[in-house]
């Protein structure tokens, strides 16, 4: 497939991006659409229309976005994995006493 190059605008600046296909140009549509917002209410906020200024201060409020989100799937992750330690101590048990069972049913028999 063919990379096509496609000119995408943020926050008034003109940029030109290579992209792979339809998907990665929706895809990259999605993340203009998101930087532009970002940058938008960080001017609003601070007030400021140095371009420079409010392009940083929209990276760091989406690196803070970011790292959230890390975080958040990190203490998932490690919930999971307790879940799944919990579950296996189950099977275990579950295991343990299906055997006791049927032991006990052929000593009656």
């Amino acid at each position: 497939m063919m990379d096509k190059v496609i000119e995408i605008e943020i926050y008034g600046q003109k940029y030109r991006i290579r992209v792979k296909g339809e998907e990665d140009e929706k895809y990259i549509s999605h993340l203009t659409s998101y930087v532009e917002q970002k940058m938008r209410e960080v001017a609003v906020k601070s007030k400021s229309v140095d371009v420079l200024k409010v392009a940083v201060l929209a990276a760091l409020n989406i690196a803070d976005e970011y790292f959230l989100c890390q975080k958040n799937l990190d203490q998932l992750n490690e919930v999971i994995g307790l879940m799944e330690n919990e579950i296996e101590s189950l099977e275990v048990l579950a295991f343990r006493d299906e055997n006791t069972y049927e032991n006990l049913e052929k000593t009656t028999e």
